[in-house]
């Protein structure tokens, strides 16, 4: 998985480099903040179906923006392409926390003060 994960990766920072003359869209970088977001471990460390699910749905998007990007004809085509990717990637990772959060997993972060 961690390979598809990299040609994808690859392929997105690609993508990005044709286009590295002209400033970055509001949506790319909205979708880029998203990415930032991209769960790299399961809550709690439970690897469950709802995990893996959340793992290729993700993989999925990635798949999906590059192919958009593609074909894309015009700067709304991959604004559409960016806005599209982001809600994707917050929706799949509110839903994979929500449902954890159901059967009593908590996501979350703890900081540390002196």
């Amino acid at each position: 998985m961690k390979s598809n994960v990299i040609c994808i990766a690859l392929a997105l920072t690609s993508a990005g480099a044709t286009s590295a003359a002209i400033p970055m869209l509001q949506e790319e970088r909205a979708a880029r903040e998203e990415e930032k977001l991209i769960l790299d471990h399961p809550i709690a460390g439970i690897e469950n179906n709802r995990w893996f699910d959340y793992r290729t749905d993700v993989i999925e998007a990635q798949k999906e923006v590059t192919s958009d990007l593609r074909r894309a004809s015009d700067i709304e085509d991959q604004r559409d392409a960016w806005e599209e990717y982001a809600q994707e990637l917050k929706h799949e990772r509110e839903d994979y926390i929500h449902d954890m959060a159901k059967r009593g997993f908590r996501h979350g972060s703890v900081t540390v003060f002196d």
